[in-house]
């Protein structure tokens, strides 16, 4: 009766495993830097059009200044670098909506 009980804990124990390794989603992180910010707002704007993205995770100012650093989470099956990059530069200023002044620094 051991030797049974032990074998199903041993059948049940693997089987989460594996489940749960499938079931982990792939996260990437990625650091941003952003050129055009100019006040607090900005950096509130960006990260909420970033964070509308389906597949981001977690979104964290680095550092500020003329050339702000953003830090990414993100699944990497639901949404790519340059839709991020996208939403970063799609969005409005605050002083003037209709104007797109941030711009992502590619390497």
């Amino acid at each position: 009766m051991k030797y049974i009980l032990s074998i199903i804990c041993a059948i049940a124990l693997s089987i989460g495993f594996a489940s749960s390794s499938f079931a982990q989603e792939p996260e990437t992180t990625i650091t941003i830097k952003v050129k055009g910010i100019t006040c607090s707002t900005d950096y509130k704007m960006i990260q909420a059009n970033v964070e509308k993205l389906d597949g981001v995770s977690k979104f964290e100012v680095g550092k500020k200044g003329a050339t702000s650093t953003f830090i990414i989470n993100y699944n990497s099956e639901l949404v790519s670098e340059d839709k991020i990059y996208a939403a970063i530069e799609g969005t409005g200023s605050c002083e003037n909506p209709n104007e797109r002044p941030y711009k992502v620094k590619l390497k």
